[in-house]
């Protein structure tokens, strides 16, 4: 069989990372600024004005929106696997230091308050996304710096300190940044209140960020991955899941709750008066429009997305609720406190209500074969690239039976809309050179139906990529002239870990793997969050919001409908099994 892969266009790529690894290597910190040359030449789709004199403000977004609030702070960044790196590295105090989140990506961070952070990685996808993030932070950074040094719009960030800019100050920070003013609020938006304490700083000095990289053996990401399976199992040391059969999940750590305990349901009049209350007008106006079209999808969708919000407002009593709620039906959530940071759900199935079921899985569900059910679902939080291979390989070696693999994500779509779903048959995987063929065990009609704006594509071609920033026009036209509109970054690490699940050696490299004969469910739904082959059209100048909502949902819906009715199939075939055996 021929096949035609992206092999042309990606020479800069490349270029790129054998330079940030091969300077890696050094036992001593290396200077970001060393990379910014070839970064510049990848000429990436996330940041196509990295050459430019004019600030590229979608990637300072995006940037930001992926790194830590401290970032203005820091000038030195060490990356490990698990406090053992750092502290045999010398930082013996990296547990007293404070722990720092990004909005936009879920990673164990560490700042020491005054100019460290330590980042914690599960697989060199880790490496491939944090690098390139840094290196367009700092380019743009400093464009800031060298424009800000404007007498006018230095005494006006002085005298703006600890206030809101003005329209007038506004405007005069945009002309000298040769941006419009809109695209200075969006930046003020992601950096809040201290959007001018941030600006003072960058006019203030260059960012020069250093880089040290204490450990990253293969040997050291396999240890970070038992670490991470140990802490599931001493915390659900009942459950016995080395012997039970699991259906494995890789989604979020909401959507699956929220379909399954109907808390949001049973919550809608405190959720509604929530909204009229704190909403600035569109969230009632949404409502409103829900009610009038009586669509109960919409409206569930509607209180998920609403009750996010309302948890993180109402403070732990509304998530002590919760979590009682989650309890009563077997939910468990086993947090990662240790390493990388990556979260893990465990239900049990034969706990759950039938009457609490969001109203979609409800006719897919045996209530008598549920009952009966010994099966348990392991949901893991969206591991990012190559930790996907890591993380299954140590579910596939532990779990007593695996039957089934359903995976949900993110996606940049080539021929579809953000928010769109596609379901590929065919993953190129760049990390290992393999082109997976396999069965999906979905299809359009198993998701267009509880889509209320989208559409759902199915038979695409996918490929996985290393890193969100390794992308550049030319290595996404040779994708799309050879059909690959799908473009993500774990599928591919997902099936090399499949392939080495049923056969007795490690994944290849360079081939067309067949994996028609696996002996479980293997889903993969993606939906589409950027359309990089529009300029400058990342989740850096904009956000699936609300809309994200409903391909969301619409996938979660999907694959737990699927465990569903193969549960209930196994529980009937065991049921039959038994009848033999009495019966002879």
């Amino acid at each position: 069989m021929d096949r035609t892969v992206p092999r042309t266009g990606s020479e800069e790529i490349q270029l790129y990372m054998r330079t940030y690894y091969s300077l890696l290597r050094s036992s001593s910190m290396i200077q970001i600024e060393t990379l910014v040359e070839s970064h510049t030449v990848v000429e990436s789709s996330l940041h196509i004005h990295a050459r430019d004199l004019k600030p590229d403000f979608s990637a300072l977004i995006y940037a930001s929106l992926r790194l830590p609030d401290c970032m203005p702070t820091v000038d030195l960044v060490l990356i490990g696997q698990l406090e053992r790196s750092f502290s045999d590295a010398g930082y013996s105090d990296i547990q007293d230091w404070k722990r720092v989140y990004a909005p936009g990506r879920r990673r164990r961070m560490l700042f020491n308050g005054v100019k460290a952070l330590a980042v914690f990685i599960a697989s060199r996808s880790d490496i491939d996304d944090l690098i390139p993030t840094l290196t367009a932070y700092q380019i743009e950074w400093n464009k800031l710096h060298m424009l800000l040094q404007v007498d006018d719009v230095r005494r006006t960030l002085r005298e703006s300190r600890g206030t809101k800019l003005t329209d007038d100050a506004m405007r005069l920070i945009a002309e000298t940044l040769y941006a419009t003013p809109e695209e200075v609020r969006r930046l003020e938006v992601v950096w809040g209140e201290r959007f001018v304490e941030i600006l003072s700083a960058i006019a203030d000095q260059r960012k020069q960020i250093g880089l040290q990289m204490l450990a990253g053996s293969l040997a050291d990401y396999r240890r970070a991955t038992a670490y991470w399976w140990s802490e599931i199992q001493e915390q659900l040391d009942e459950l016995d899941l080395e012997r039970r059969p699991v259906y494995f999940v890789s989604s979020n750590t909401h959507c699956l709750a929220n379909l399954l305990t109907g808390f949001a349901q049973r919550e809608e009049t405190n959720l509604i008066e929530y909204v009229e209350r704190f909403s600035k007008g569109d969230l009632v106006e949404d409502y409103q429009a829900i009610r009038e079209t009586d669509s109960r999808k919409t409206l569930d969708n509607f209180l998920y997305y609403v009750l996010k919000k309302y948890l993180s407002d109402k403070g732990q009593n509304a998530r002590d609720s919760l979590m009682a709620d989650e309890r009563t039906i077997g939910i468990y959530r086993v947090p990662s406190r240790h390493g990388f940071d990556i979260e893990a759900q465990v239900i049990e199935m034969r706990r759950l209500r039938p009457e609490w079921l969001d109203s979609r899985l409800r006719d897919a569900t045996d209530e008598m074969a549920l009952s009966r059910s010994d099966a348990l679902i392991l949901n893991i939080d969206y591991p990012l690239g190559l930790a996907a291979y890591e993380l299954l390989n140590r579910v596939t070696e532990r779990v007593g039976h695996l039957l089934g693999v359903y995976v949900m994500g993110k996606a940049a779509t080539l021929n579809g809309r953000i928010g769109d779903v596609m379901i590929p048959t065919v993953i190129h995987d760049e990390h290992s050179q393999n082109t997976y063929l396999f069965q999906n065990c979905f299809s359009a009609q198993d998701v267009a139906p509880y889509l209320s704006y989208n559409m759902v594509l199915d038979n695409q071609k996918g490929i996985s990529v290393p890193g969100t920033f390794l992308q550049n026009p030319r290595y996404m036209s040779v994708f799309y002239q050879e059909g690959y509109t799908d473009i993500e970054m774990e599928a591919g690490p997902f099936l090399s870990s499949v392939y080495e699940a049923f056969r007795p050696k490690l994944h290849p490299y360079n081939e067309i793997v067949n994996l028609y004969g696996v002996p479980f469910d293997i889903g993969f739904l993606h939906y589409a969050s950027d359309t990089p082959m529009s300029k400058g059209k990342n989740l850096g100048s904009g956000s699936l919001s609300y809309a994200g909502i409903d391909p969301t949902y619409a996938t979660a819906v999907a694959i737990l409908r699927r465990i569903f009715r193969q549960e209930a199939n196994r529980m009937r075939q065991k049921t039959a099994s038994n009848r033999v055996v009495v019966s002879n």
